[in-house]
């Protein structure tokens, strides 16, 4: 097993090296999918403990010898982007644990972002004159990291949370295991960096225009590109979601054919 403790969370240390037992036990469940989101009330801290989806043989060579888990890409991506300025939760600790020496599981443990809002609600009905500051500000910001040479690499509506106070945008990014530093980042390669958000032609609007006021760029061509890659990666999650559909009728099938041939 290896643990890695920020020395500032050194209280936390008995409720990190038990969490293998108790994660499935404890906690109130965020998200769980390919991965599991839990959170948990520990010495008065809100502590939120992602455990990442157990990798495949292939992967668990890869993550073991070839390249930092998830879980570590996390932890370091999380204190590199809070040195450099930008509001991420703060990490914790992130755990491996190994069988027959190779990665088995993993945790990222940091602290749960107070943010309650996320931009699935600007996928999800037009975008209002109220919120239109929003997507302004987040364009300003998404400029600042590409200047920054930060690039992230899963900028979906899930991961963009934010709070508004007094018409002040706050802004915090999670899930932070795909990130790259040190990039060069042009004009289309940084427009094409939110083609996972999602929303109206106002809401790529109003992100466009500041994000090339930001960076200098031309607001009618990033506004185009924006658009345009937004919608084709939206296309594409549409027809890999209805493949996804036919394989799973596609399995139910072949399982009653074979439990009807062996009945």
């Amino acid at each position: 097993m290896i643990v890695v403790l920020q020395p500032a969370f050194s209280a936390l240390s008995d409720f990190i090296y038990s969490l293998p037992d108790r994660f499935e036990k404890e906690g109130y469940c965020l998200y769980k999918g390919r991965n599991e989101l839990r959170v948990f009330d520990v010495n008065g801290l809100r502590i939120n403990v992602k455990a990442f989806k157990r990798p495949n043989y292939l992967n668990r060579i890869v993550y073991s010898f070839l390249r930092p888990s998830k879980a570590r890409r996390s932890y370091e991506n999380s204190i590199r982007m809070t040195s450099l300025g930008f509001d991420v939760p703060a990490p914790i600790a992130y755990m491996e644990i190994k069988k027959r020496g190779l990665l088995d599981r993993s945790y990222f443990v940091s602290l749960q972002c107070p943010y309650t809002n996320n931009f699935r609600c600007f996928g999800q009905s037009p975008l209002t004159e109220a919120l239109a500051f929003v997507p302004k500000a987040f364009g300003t910001y998404v400029a600042n990291m590409h200047e920054a040479g930060v690039l992230h690499k899963d900028l979906s509506i899930g991961n963009v949370l934010f709070e508004v106070d007094q018409e002040q945008v706050r802004f915090c990014l999670v899930d932070l295991n795909r990130m790259q530093f040190g990039a060069a980042i042009g004009l289309e390669k940084g427009c094409k960096n939110v083609n996972r958000l999602r929303g109206d032609e106002a809401f790529f609007k109003q992100m466009a225009h500041s994000y090339a006021d930001a960076r200098g760029f031309d607001p009618t061509v990033c506004f185009e590109i924006m658009l345009c890659s937004a919608r084709k990666s939206q296309q594409w999650f549409r027809r890999k979601s209805v493949r996804k559909q036919r394989l799973r009728k596609l399995t139910e099938v072949r399982k009653r054919l074979v439990g009807h041939f062996k009945a």
